[in-house]
């Protein structure tokens, strides 16, 4: 982190890398800083570090597992966890579904969810999107209708990360449908080994699987799996996308990546020289570090105000774009510095263990697929023109 500190807050800035770098495991830290592919287990297995730690959940409440640190130090923490070459927090239980349980849920909902969240004893997924209703969100077709003490869920989802691994999904359903077509929308908890559920994966362009369409067939779920009142889902939703957008902005994450960046710019020769000391390609690489540098500035605005109890807002889009924008230009970057090398693709490189010979440097054979999987991040959690259109609405009265 770059914003000067007082000497309280540097000291626990010290005291997170210390925590990190230590207990980080080499063969998780290895894959991480290579490129190479992450098991299900390398997650959980550095989740429960954190866990064990105290550190799983630092926005949550004290009383349900948080930390009780400030908004500047859960802020100092994201970003030295995300600068650290570690798997990211598996966001769908700790950032997502897991504040809305905390403020929206029910205690006998607390008490079944909130600790297996924490211990990463459940894997959960999320099901907003569908085939006709991304951005339009509100215009989700999936239905659960009432029967007896549980509804009947028909209907499909789509774009359903890491779903083939999920044990709950989070879900919204309409259970009604008069008035606007944001009323009638309910928030659910389904059990993924649900009888009708069948998971389809999608192989993405960079020839990952991270992605599925999810179909419900007559899936019968307990009513006692309804978050809060039946037809006030989209409340509930809007209330966790708006720390989802917070947490896409990724300052720790970002900063790791433009240290990459110089290291590769350093590597690849121009004319005869570094590819860094070209005052063109050095302009680009100042360019996105100073938007980084203001997107930085902005979190810890942000964390001053949640500071006061304000919580995330339309002020999350903000954070969204900006971060989306500047994770692209980074893997552009780094794409542009490796040149043709970043073309060949070798499927078998990106798994453990693979001992053969790459294409070009050892920095270039991730670089393309990166490029390519993270065009995504300016989409999901709501496309950034949609996030244009909040900032213009709420904050601009435009």
């Amino acid at each position: 982190m770059r914003i000067k500190l007082d000497a309280a807050h540097a000291r626990f800035r010290d005291e997170v890398r210390q925590f990190l770098d230590q207990n980080l495991p080499a063969d998780i830290r290895d894959k991480c800083e290579d490129g190479k592919r992450v098991a299900k287990e390398d997650y959980v297995r550095w989740q429960r570090i954190l866990y064990k730690k105290g550190w799983i959940a630092p926005s949550w409440p004290v009383e349900y597992g948080g930390t009780g640190w400030t908004p500047l130090q859960r802020a100092i923490f994201d970003t030295e966890l995300g600068a650290t070459p570690a798997p990211p927090v598996i966001a769908f239980g700790v950032t997502m579904v897991g504040p809305v349980i905390c403020a929206f849920g029910n205690d006998a909902q607390k008490r079944q969810y909130l600790p297996r969240i924490l211990a990463s004893e459940d894997w959960w997924c999320q099901g907003y999107s569908e085939s006709e209703a991304g951005s339009d969100l509100a215009g989700l077709k999936t239905r659960a209708v009432a029967d007896g003490d549980h509804y009947v869920v028909n209907g499909s989802k789509t774009w359903t990360t890491y779903a083939q691994y999920a044990d709950m999904m989070f879900c919204l359903v309409r259970t009604g449908g008069d008035g606007k077509k944001q009323e009638g929308i309910s928030f659910l908890l389904i059990d993924m080994r649900s009888p009708g559920v069948a998971v389809h994966p999608i192989v993405t362009i960079d020839g990952g699987a991270e992605i599925n369409t999810v179909f419900f067939g007559n899936v019968r779920v307990p009513k006692s799996n309804l978050i809060g009142q039946e037809g006030k889902g989209w409340t509930y939703a809007k209330y966790l996308l708006a720390h989802e957008r917070t947490n896409i902005a990724r300052v720790g994450l970002s900063s790791r990546l433009l240290a990459r960046l110089k290291r590769i710019a350093a590597a690849e020769q121009s004319d005869g020289r570094p590819l860094i000391e070209d005052p063109m390609f050095r302009a680009k690489i100042a360019a996105v570090e100073i938007d980084l540098m203001a997107l930085e500035a902005t979190v810890v605005q942000m964390a001053s105000g949640e500071n006061s109890g304000k919580p995330p807002g339309p002020e999350s889009s903000i954070l969204k774009i900006k971060g989306s924008l500047i994770q692209q230009d980074l893997t552009e970057l780094m794409t542009e510095a490796v040149g043709a090398y970043a073309l060949p693709y070798q499927p078998e490189w990106f798994e453990p263990g693979w001992n053969g010979e790459p294409v070009g440097p050892d920095h270039a054979p991730s670089l393309a697929s990166t490029y390519f999987n993270w065009r995504k991040v300016s989409i999901y959690g709501g496309s950034n023109e949609i996030q244009r259109n909040i900032i213009a609405k709420h904050m601009l009265g435009i």
